[in-house]
């Protein structure tokens, strides 16, 4: 009899998990429609909103108008309820907290986006960078400002989808906490301090980190780590004052040609880092992912043509798996002039940007030796200030490393209970299977996360990818923001449901 009643057990169960998944389909459904009745009929006062708060100017080394910034979003989390403070910590913006408890959740997530934006040059900007202007591109509405798309529109959509899951009578699955950075596109060289120093304050089941783009394709994206970065500026020198380049061509050193060399030394033309060690140690790619990267939408010639690319590096490999291997970025490289600047002389130093980005296994300490390492090896004289000029007399060859802080990638197993947990919140909250990846070809400081909390992460993001980030006339387009609301108001409604494996 026990046996039969097992049988019988058994046969049920694919039949009860398949009710189950109907339930939460049709449930995650509705909540999408009304977010979305929602949002259809509240969109003037979100985007009042989200263009207020792109109007104040963002950089991180402006410290009156950072705490313009936190200031605002403080106030658009307390108009939602939720509980603020700045985590303070010396010589850094202030991090915003903001928590909503939520009666009877039993795990807790938190939302981290960042306020701080990269450096603008306003005379490459077709409107004022921190003047919100909405234009039509292809059909398309699309607002241009600094930041809007990485990061503020997240943390607008986040707040917007808060308040249409309350007005539709519904209440996130968790409990929520925002984590919003100021420093981040400075390297947040404080946010594994403020993390120390907020411990169980932070403490959590999972981070949703809102950073980064949408597909190419422009489905929705779930993405389970990020490369890590480092970046320095070096300088060649030549003589103490510019030279005739015909009295004393061939004779004195020339600094561009030097670093030029020097750079050409780092990495091949299709984008192999020819530094020693480099590869060492990293990582390798599970099963999970290996599948993830083979299922992902076929996009490169698309690409390749939408930028008017003749081909792309490594042989035209597959761009999902190329951001899963170490890169180094020529930013730039600056000495004396061209055009009609030109002049027929050796200047007397030459300076380039470089940025690193790392993958899982590769350590920031060990890759700046090797680096250095490598430089030495064709015959410089390090320094990491401005070499004296007995220092130029005694070094036949210098070269000066003014190093960032930098951060190591992270990423969370695909399989992991909490990956798992995300991955179906995700499809419920589109209503249809979302695309995985197991890597951005971005950065975003996320390994504080792992060591100093040890919390995952997965990474939601919601702007679209063709939004110009980091350079003149970024911008949102709007059928992203509405996108997005659902997204993270789906998410939440979504993320408590069995987490596999807990």
């Amino acid at each position: 009899m026990r046996l039969r009643i097992l049988a019988l057990l058994a046969a049920l169960l694919p039949s009860v998990a398949t009710a189950q998944t109907a339930a939460a389909r049709s449930r995650a459904d509705s909540i999408r429609a009304a977010i979305r009745d929602h949002h259809l009929a509240h969109r003037a006062e979100i985007l009042r909103e989200l263009t207020d708060l792109l109007a104040i100017p963002n950089l991180a080394t402006d410290s009156v108008a950072i705490r313009r910034n936190a200031s605002a979003l403080v106030a658009m989390l307390q108009r939602r309820g939720l509980a603020t403070q700045l985590l303070e910590t010396p010589g850094a913006p202030p991090a915003v907290f903001g928590a909503l408890a939520v009666p009877g959740a039993a795990r807790t997530v938190v939302f981290y986006a960042h306020y701080d934006g990269q450096p603008v040059d306003t005379t490459q900007w077709t409107s004022p960078p921190w003047t919100p202007t909405l234009r039509t591109v292809g059909g398309e509405q699309r607002i241009f400002a600094r930041s809007a798309s990485d990061d503020k529109s997240p943390i607008v959509a986040m707040l917007a989808a808060l308040d249409a899951l309350r007005a539709a009578g519904r209440a996130p699955s968790v409990n929520v906490k925002v984590f919003l950075d100021g420093e981040e596109e400075m390297g947040s060289a404080h946010l594994d301090e403020i993390l120390a120093a907020n411990r169980e304050l932070l403490r959590s089941d999972l981070w949703i980190v809102a950073d980064g783009p949408v597909h190419q394709t422009r489905r929705p994206l779930l993405v389970f780590g990020a490369r890590g970065v480092l970046g320095a500026e070096l300088t060649t020198y030549g003589p103490s004052r510019a030279l005739h380049s015909g009295h004393y061509g061939n004779w004195a050193p020339n600094p561009i040609a030097r670093l030029a060399n020097l750079v050409a030394s780092m990495r091949d033309d299709e984008g192999r880092i020819r530094i020693a060690g480099w590869y060492a140690g990293i990582a390798q790619t599970g099963a999970a992912e290996r599948r993830a990267i083979a299922a992902a939408p076929k996009i490169d010639s698309t690409l390749r043509a939408d930028l008017a690319l003749g081909g792309t590096e490594a042989s035209n490999a597959p761009l999902v798996e190329r951001i899963m291997a170490p890169a180094l970025n020529l930013r730039g490289i600056r000495g004396g002039n061209v055009g009609e600047l030109a002049a027929n002389a050796i200047p007397i130093d030459a300076r380039a940007s470089i940025d690193f980005r790392l993958v899982p296994g590769q350590r920031v300490d060990r890759l700046r030796e090797l680096f250095e390492a490598h430089v030495r090896a064709r015959g410089y004289h390090v320094v990491h200030a401005e070499p004296t000029a007995a220092e130029r007399r005694a070094h036949r060859k210098i070269l000066r490393i003014d190093w960032e802080s930098g951060y190591p990638a992270a990423f969370t197993p695909m399989t992991s209970a909490p990956g798992l947990a995300a991955s179906r919140a995700a499809d419920l909250a589109v209503g249809s299977a979302v695309i995985k990846l197991p890597i951005m070809g971005g950065s975003v400081p996320l390994s504080g996360i792992q060591t100093v909390l040890g919390a995952p992460f997965v990474i939601l993001p919601m702007a679209n990818h063709d939004n110009n980030q980091h350079a003149a006339n970024e911008n949102l387009r709007l059928q992203n923001l509405w996108d997005g609301i659902e997204l993270y108001g789906g998410f939440f409604a979504a993320l408590a449901g069995e987490w596999p494996g807990r």
